[in-house]
């Protein structure tokens, strides 16, 4: 695995210009390439394609690392370290990258021991057999899986490619300090016995009132057990002192931690909603919070998106629709709200609920994370060619219906209104009918779309979604996270497929 992601960051670091192997030699079209590292005598030999968009295509074969001439092993953590200054990486933030290297390391040594499904097995399973077993999810980041804050124990528990179900658990905020907020259908009351049941909320109140507490000064809140267990409990003990937070109990329905891994897939009942929580774990550089701030403005952020896209004749031809977030509840903690609203402790208690993608789809239709495109079993079969040899289309028509569902839409919102989102694998759920693309929902919409067009009417809350900036920078917004971002992974899958069909598709 260490050779594995060596690779990887020779090949991303190249690509931002970080490192600049040398062409040594070119022989039938090989081309090998030497990295050096400054100022002692280790070498690294590789046989390289450079892509469009300046990706590169190395072939972790051929990786070999050299000291004074000697073939040594080759270590993911040395590699870091030996490059440090080229990657300016500084000194105070070089040990918890390095930990977030080791666990990336970890997670992926344990996906390829515990590979259930090969590619041409994995296409016909279902929504959640993909989630759990898929090996990549965001592709540009080296230390994408980091995700310190868990023991072991604690990753066989909530680790997506774990695929262990878990109760969640439910505490009661006091009203003056938690905010509940929702779009129309989904008011307080009838969010609750949706998700709770009328049994469970009984029960709940119960344990209100028989502390001697009134039920109408509370709101519900969900929480992740790791959350509650780690750091809830520790951080807001003068809260639960006071009684102004309340531990109520478990749930009774289950659930599966997807992907992003602090969205929760209800596994005992699918077409109930997605629940997504405050998890301070480190993940990728940053903790996993959500700002209750912020969850006040998300349910009109959905209902604007929603009608913006419901009026748009072109979007409702392509099917393309979001997966809204109709209900968020946030609470304040006001010890820390002096050290400022974007501190990591500020984002600690929040949740929002998110439309289940079932309730978006046909019955003879599948689901999957459009990250599994880029999925590649323990033999190196991509999850994505095998769909497209199943879909029973050439592989020129395959990706033109992808990129019909995906891109089209995307540009169309870009030049139209001037709006942009976060496309990723993670966020994007393709819906497929006979293993071929038909349409695509976005997720974690309200977070990261951006608006940059002054001259767009915004509802108050919405307005936040506004940034100014220059038509450059606008547009990188589309080639930085579309193109750059996740098609480019896709070209040497795609370059194979289209050589196989014999067909040209612009992708050398």
């Amino acid at each position: 695995m260490n050779k594995s992601l060596v690779k990887k960051a020779i090949s991303e670091f190249s690509h931002e210009l970080l490192l600049q192997p040398k062409l040594i030699s070119t022989i039938n079209k090989t081309h090998t390439y030497q990295l050096d590292v400054e100022n002692c005598d280790i070498n690294y030999f590789f046989e390289a394609e450079r892509l469009y968009l300046d990706h590169w295509e190395l072939n972790e074969k051929t990786l070999r690392k050299e000291k004074n001439g000697i073939p040594v092993q080759i270590n993911a953590i040395e590699f870091i370290l030996e490059f440090k200054e080229v990657l300016g990486i500084p000194q105070h933030m070089l040990q918890t990258y390095l930990e977030e290297i080791t666990s990336t390391l970890s997670g992926a040594c344990y996906k390829r021991k515990h590979q259930k499904y090969t590619s041409k097995e994995l296409v016909n399973q279902n929504f959640q057999e993909i989630e759990h077993a898929l090996s990549e999810g965001h592709p540009c980041f080296v230390a994408n899986n980091g995700r310190i804050g868990f023991n072991a124990d604690e990753y066989l528990k909530y680790a997506p490619e774990a695929d262990q179900p878990f109760q969640i658990i439910w505490l009661a905020g006091k009203k003056d300090r938690t905010t509940f907020s929702s779009v129309s259908g989904y008011e307080y009351r009838t969010l609750m016995h949706q998700e709770l049941g009328v049994k469970k909320i009984t029960k709940f109140n119960t344990k209100l009132e028989s502390l001697g507490l009134s039920v109408e000064s509370y709101i519900f809140i969900p929480v992740h057990p790791w959350q509650w267990n780690n750091k809830l409990i520790h951080i807001f003990a003068n809260d639960i002192a006071n009684a102004d937070l309340v531990y109520l109990g478990k749930s009774n329905d289950l659930f599966s931690a997807q992907q992003s891994i602090r969205t929760l897939y209800n596994i005992s009942n699918p077409k109930k909603l997605y629940t997504k929580t405050a998890l301070s774990i480190l993940n990728m550089g940053f903790m996993r919070g959500l700002s209750p701030y912020y969850m006040q403005s998300t349910p009109p952020i959905t209902k604007w998106i929603t009608s913006l896209f419901e009026n748009d004749a072109y979007l409702m031809e392509k099917k393309f629709t979001m997966l809204g977030e109709v209900a968020t509840v946030g609470y304040r903690n006001l010890t820390f709200e002096a050290l400022g609203k974007s501190s990591a402790h500020n984002k600690m208690l929040s949740a929002l609920w998110r439309e289940s993608p079932h309730s978006k789809i046909e019955s003879n239709q599948q689901l999957m994370a459009m990250a599994s495109f880029l999925h590649l079993d323990t033999k190196g079969d991509a999850f994505v060619s095998q769909l497209i040899s199943k879909s029973q289309l050439t592989g020129s028509d395959w990706i033109i219906k992808y990129l019909d569902c995906y891109l089209a839409p995307l540009v169309h919102c870009f030049y139209k209104y001037e709006l942009v989102f976060m496309p990723h694998g993670e966020n994007l759920i393709m819906v497929m009918e006979n293993h071929i693309p038909v349409k695509v929902l976005m997720k974690d919409i309200t977070e990261e779309v951006i608006v940059f067009n002054e001259d767009l009417a915004l509802p108050e809350h919405v307005d936040r979604l506004y940034t100014k900036t220059s038509d450059k920078m606008k547009v990188l917004s589309v080639f930085t996270d579309v193109f750059d971002s996740f098609l480019g992974f896709y070209l040497p899958y795609f370059t194979n497929i289209l050589r196989v069909h014999k067909m040209n598709f612009g992708i050398r």
